[in-house]
């Protein structure tokens, strides 16, 4: 049996890192090591700071994306075009987008995809705001970038079937080789993809 080394109270600290995407246990115990060493340039800040984003942090009630307002950032900017809506599995998707800064465009968060083997399905989502939102009208196109999966693939046409009756332009992400792909590491059905989607040069 191990004996113990710290305190209960930075035990907790460790277990708590450990259950965040990236960090293993000894992950954890290195970041808790190196936050203790710093205890007052970032123990003491990064507390206030999960403190504050604990009392503040909210779920877009129109997108689904998280923020400290409600409506969120992004559906009160009045430069976006919001009659492009992006739909995106995750909020981490979302801020994938942004970061590219290819699109000045609104979001849609479903908060994950069709799984029925995992119980997941239409009710699970946020299949209905998206629809409401293109029922109020004013929306030109629906830009599906959901990942290129089986549930993600089941999610898309699911959704197309649902707003098919609406009026609304209807896309999806382009998927095939990657910017810097080699062909020789690309599987069978990235290929089959990439020869589907071709363009004209």
């Amino acid at each position: 049996m191990a004996k113990r080394v710290t305190g209960p109270e930075i035990e907790k600290l460790i277990q708590l890192l450990a259950k965040v995407p990236g960090l293993g246990p000894r992950s954890a115990r290195r970041a808790a090591l190196h936050l203790i060493k710093k205890k007052d340039q970032l123990l003491g800040p990064l507390g206030s700071a999960m403190g504050e984003a604990y009392d503040k942090v909210k779920v877009c009630s129109r997108c689904g994306n998280v923020d400290t307002i409600d409506p969120c950032t992004v559906c009160t900017d009045d430069r976006r075009d919001q009659s492009v809506i992006i739909v995106v599995e995750d909020v981490s998707d979302l801020w994938a987008l942004e970061r590219a800064g290819v699109m000045n465009a609104a979001y849609h968060v479903l908060g994950g995809t069709l799984s029925p083997l995992d119980g997941v399905g239409p009710d699970d989502l946020n299949i209905k705001g998206l629809i409401d939102r293109v029922s109020e009208g004013g929306i030109k196109e629906i830009i599906i970038a959901v990942n290129a999966t089986v549930e993600g693939q089941t999610t898309a046409h699911y959704i197309t079937d649902r707003l098919a009756d609406l009026g609304v332009a209807i896309t999806r992400l382009a998927h095939g080789v990657p910017v810097g792909g080699e062909l020789d590491y690309l599987d069978e059905g990235t290929l089959s993809a990439a020869l589907r989607a071709r363009t004209a040069i």
